[in-house]
């Protein structure tokens, strides 16, 4: 793995309107209505390690996802890959170089087409490889997520949740890209079968130097998988470190709440005070200063004044300790 970041998100915002029609709104004198999914979103993606993104659901990681991969439009900022920036078209070249795995295998796979139909087909559109080896391509790919050759002539209805989640990843990498985004992939399947796709996917970066995003609401399922966490609240990323860095020494009082919710066996430890208490503020009306202020046990005044950016705490192994955080550098030590 080098440093050298293979995509780049640079202040990359997404607002939706949704306010009533003008008129309405003139004749009702109503305002307009704002909602703020992503606001100045900065994160780098190495290439070849497998950076997690986690974060409450509405935090924003899936909104990111699909901006990465061209689906939705930034309202402002811009995706940088290899140092050129990818305009808001892309042709069939860029989007063959960021795929994404979906939360749920099925609705993700039509249902009508064979495993070998759906692989063929990608590898016939992006001429990955001659048609005369295509289905040699195809069976190389199903080994490679570890399915038979049966799997090939068989429909996604016919597999297990696991499977399916398989074939998915199959599907994303027919087309070799530079980068694998994995959006909640194992949230939707059994917890039996959560280590085994995460062992794929430690594989597949192992084997084919693969780059991955891999998108989770739960730190646990990351611990031992990913370089590096970033931790997204309300539209923000707040803290950025080593996996095991920010384990040991988390500087957010988010990302604290977040490791305090994992459950463990026979836990009395006073951890169980830093989850926070009732829902995010609403992404229509986001508060004044620190957006995590309101639910913060450690706030002060200043946290409701000052909105904190992204800012270096330390350096271990190469990797910058980021947090955004009033209080970093004085919290008290985690329980």
């Amino acid at each position: 793995m080098t440093d050298a970041p293979v995509l780049e998100v640079d202040d990359v915002a997404k607002t939706y309107d949704v306010s009533a029609p003008l008129l309405q709104r003139l004749f009702r004198q109503q305002q307009r209505t704002l909602l703020t999914a992503l606001d100045g979103v900065d994160l780098e993606l190495r290439r070849g390690e497998i950076l997690a993104l986690v974060g409450e659901s509405g935090s924003g990681k899936s909104t990111l996802a699909n901006i990465l991969v061209g689906s939705l439009p930034a309202t402002r900022g811009q995706v940088v890959q290899d140092g050129s920036a990818i305009p808001a078209r892309r042709d069939k070249e860029l989007s063959r170089r960021i795929q994404m795995v979906f939360q749920d295998p099925y609705s993700s796979l039509n249902p009508r087409l064979t495993v070998r139909a759906m692989l063929s087909e990608l590898l016939r559109v992006h001429d990955i490889v001659p048609r005369s080896e295509v289905r040699k391509e195809c069976l190389r790919l199903v080994s490679l997520v570890g399915l038979d050759e049966d799997a090939l002539d068989a429909y996604p209805g016919q597999f297990s949740g696991g499977q399916r989640q398989r074939i998915a990843i199959a599907r994303a990498l027919a087309v070799r890209p530079d980068v694998l985004i994995a959006d909640e992939p194992v949230s939707a399947l059994d917890v039996s079968v959560q280590a085994t796709i995460l062992e794929l996917f430690a594989s597949l970066r192992d084997e084919l130097g693969l780059t991955i995003l891999f998108i989770a609401h739960n730190l646990a399922v990351v611990q031992h998988l990913c370089q590096r966490v970033a931790v997204m609240y309300l539209g923000r990323i707040v803290e950025v470190a080593g996996t095991d860095e920010i384990f040991a020494n988390p500087r957010h009082p988010y990302t604290r709440a977040l490791i305090a919710s994992i459950p463990r066996m026979g836990d009395t430890s006073g951890a169980a005070d830093l989850v926070p208490e009732g829902e995010p503020p609403s992404p229509y009306d986001l508060p004044t200063g620190c957006r995590y202020h309101p639910r913060c046990p450690f706030a002060e005044a200043q946290c409701r004044e000052l909105d904190p950016s992204l800012r270096p705490l330390s350096e271990s192994a190469g990797r910058v300790h980021l947090s955004a955080c009033l209080r970093a550098s004085d919290l008290p030590e985690s329980p």
